[in-house]
């Protein structure tokens, strides 16, 4: 099912099939450079699928060889650069774009449903935000991933560095955003961008079982735990382990729960979500 208001025609559409929205960047041609309908359009398509009950979890992936390369340098070429020839800073574009990476990088963080990112190929730029701020990456093995931004004597955006330092921390993703070299696909999963590389003609159905099973998944537990996860390396232990127990709480109350429960007792695999609308 194609979601409302967005087709193959757009630079980016979604739809909902086996309880996962999959969300695809649709500029093939440009390797899925961001264009401004791109940004929106994720943005509206984000909050639109976290909302939704029928989803469970949420894939983003890029059409055809590439994931996503970022800010679209050839249209800033024809522009005149990213600030399109002016000498000062826009406060208003400023104001646009922090919130235009909450509503995308930062909703994809923040989202109380997994997030998978499928790499069919390269993500650059403000890509790697995208990919970095999923829950979990898969890959194919044209997947690679680069900073880009000293190729083109920018700074970074799209919480690229952010994201970096608590992957790989602060020594690899300095050399990563100051050296700018093309990360290749097996290098990627040693270093933890990457959770999986599968052979190309497997990644559309390794994403989808993946996806699937996240979608059938416990969906509040999960949302705790993806709170717990972010919230570890911001706090203390004692302050994590206080902030776990009234979710570990709640989740006990739920019917996911008894599910389960009774299920591991009768020696069975348990099937989630009986009591979700």
């Amino acid at each position: 099912m194609s979601f409302a208001g967005t087709g193959p025609e757009d630079d980016v559409f979604g739809v909902v099939r086996n309880g996962v929205g999959t969300i695809t960047l649709n500029r093939p041609d440009r390797r899925n450079a961001m264009s401004d309908a791109m940004i929106s359009g994720l943005a509206d398509l984000l909050a639109a699928m976290e909302a939704s009950d029928e989803i469970g979890a949420i894939v983003l992936t890029g059409a055809g060889n590439a994931f996503c390369a970022g800010g679209d340098v050839q249209g800033f070429d024809e522009k005149g650069g990213e600030g399109g020839g002016a000498q000062t800073i826009d406060p208003v574009a400023v104001a646009q774009q922090q919130q235009a990476q909450r509503d995308t990088v930062g909703r994809i963080y923040r989202c109380h449903k997994p997030v998978l990112a499928a790499l069919p190929g390269a993500a650059a730029g403000a890509g790697v935000g995208l990919a970095l701020a999923a829950d979990l990456r898969i890959g194919g093995p044209r997947a690679l991933i680069a900073t880009a931004f000293a190729a083109v004597g920018l700074s970074g955006d799209f919480g690229v560095a952010w994201l970096l330092e608590r992957a790989v921390g602060p020594a690899k993703a300095r050399e990563l955003m100051f050296l700018n070299p093309r990360i290749k696909a097996e290098q990627c999963l040693e270093l933890g961008l990457l959770n999986w590389v599968v052979g190309e003609d497997e990644l559309e159905a390794r994403t989808a079982e993946i996806a699937e099973q996240l979608a059938n998944g416990p969906q509040l537990a999960l949302a705790s735990m993806k709170q717990n996860l972010i919230e570890a390396p911001m706090v203390d232990l004692e302050a994590s382990m206080d902030a776990e127990v009234p979710r570990h709480k709640t989740a006990g109350l739920s019917d996911d729960h008894v599910a389960a429960v009774r299920a591991f007792v009768e020696k069975r695999q348990p099937v989630f979500g009986a009591g979700r609308g």
